[in-house]
């Protein structure tokens, strides 16, 4: 009942906010002749918190229009070039006639969208031909569709590869690092003419034994079907995907929260005071933050549960046991594919270690194509935004493309 209980909380409360949006919008702006003194926008300030107190499970605009490529702005639009039920295949395509290498950017599916990932691909936009995994929610997914487990997801990075052909670079961001490594080892077994020339895995948890965080600890504090029993829900009949079953993306969201609860909470109070003292810049940015953060996605319940059990609980693949499709997949088969490793030094997700565990593991590949670094200061989402991604990660990614493209 887990569904059906958040479903009527937000049904009882969504018209409470809808009324203190409406509240927070009249103090905003007091009538005619009335000043708008410091107990209106303390009044809006309250009234706007309580109308943010709820969820978005619509993915928001990537929002990226244009990008600066050498003092010129191209103009970027979203073209979908290959779309299955579960995810599509984003072209975001500039209007610039210039070869750029092609990169396939994989986002995570841990209950977020792939606009996680806007400022990574803004970055990446500068000297590339991006394309980006832009999961579905799985709460839109009929069942007619059938099942998406882990298998599933690699099916869909070796399809998107293959679909955008030979000379790809691929990029994995957090979650996926483990399928993505996986697809280019199958690729590379079968001698696929469109596995790509360079693989950069940043902040996932190949090894998760190694230097194990608080989310490591919790995946193997219980059996799985402990998880399976406590944490998955069936999709309310009012949706497309009704009775799927699902990891919904509020109780991810509950547990990434919880892990830095203070921080969640003073952001809270912050944006109350700056609201209240009209410093709109400052409360914008946190805004901005918090309508990503609170846009979810349900997590097919095969995927969710095959993710703890063969990544967090069994480590298949650092142990050799790893299968797609009953088939056993070797990392040590990639030879022709450059691999660049990224972690973050104060990552309290990914712990250091994890994701440079894939360094030995792709043991065929030649050590002048190997990379691996590590960036001070920052913990797991400066991995791939932020000030640090932008000035020191991206150049050494750009450099490990372009020598091998």
């Amino acid at each position: 009942m887990i569904y059906q209980n958040f479903q009527a909380y937000s049904d009882m409360a969504g018209p409470v906010r809808a009324f203190a949006d409406m509240a927070a919008a009249a103090l905003a702006h007091p009538l005619p002749g009335m000043s708008r003194n410091g107990l209106h926008r303390a009044g809006a300030a309250i009234c706007e918190l309580v109308a943010r107190a709820g969820l978005s499970h619509h993915r928001p605009a990537f929002g990226i229009d244009t990008v600066d490529i050498s003092g010129r702005l191209a103009a970027v639009r979203e073209t979908a070039v290959h779309r299955t039920p579960f995810c599509t295949l984003l072209h975001l395509e500039k209007d610039l006639a210039m070869a750029q290498p092609r990169v396939l950017l994989v986002a995570p599916m841990s209950g977020h969208f792939a606009t996680l990932l806007r400022g990574t691909a803004q970055t990446l936009l500068t000297d590339h031909d991006v394309y980006i995994t832009d999961w579905h929610n799985a709460r839109d997914v009929g069942l007619r569709h059938g099942g998406f487990g882990f298998d599933e997801f690699i099916d869909h990075v070796i399809t998107f590869l293959q679909v955008l052909g030979a000379g790809v670079h691929v990029v994995g961001v957090c979650q996926p690092c483990v399928a993505v490594l996986a697809a280019v080892a199958i690729m590379a077994e079968d001698s696929d003419p469109a596995q790509p020339r360079s693989m950069t895995l940043m902040a996932g948890p190949i090894d998760a034994r190694v230097n194990s965080t608080e989310v490591n600890r919790l995946a193997t504090s219980r059996p799985i079907e402990w998880f399976e029993r406590n944490l998955i829900g069936i999709v309310p009949l009012r949706y497309a995907g009704a009775l799927r079953r699902v990891y919904p993306g509020f109780v991810q969201l509950a547990a990434f929260m919880s892990m830095n609860l203070d921080r969640h909470v003073k952001a809270q109070i912050d944006l109350f005071y700056y609201l209240a003292n009209g410093e709109d810049e400052k409360a914008a940015s946190i805004r901005a933050f918090y309508d990503e953060y609170c846009a979810v996605m349900d997590l097919p319940a095969e995927f969710y549960l095959q993710t703890v059990r063969t990544v967090f609980q069994e480590h298949s693949l650092p142990l050799g046991k790893f299968e797609w499709h009953g088939r056993r997949v070797d990392a040590r088969t990639i030879r022709r594919t450059a691999l660049f490793t990224v972690e973050g030094e104060r990552d309290d997700i990914c712990g250091v270690g994890q994701t440079l565990a894939a360094q030995e593991l792709c043991s065929g590949i030649r050590p002048y194509m190997k990379r691996h670094h590590v960036q001070t200061g920052v913990g797991h989402y400066g991995v791939f935004a932020g000030r640090r991604w932008n000035s020191y990660i991206y150049p050494i990614l750009r450099n490990v493309i372009y020598a091998s493209d």
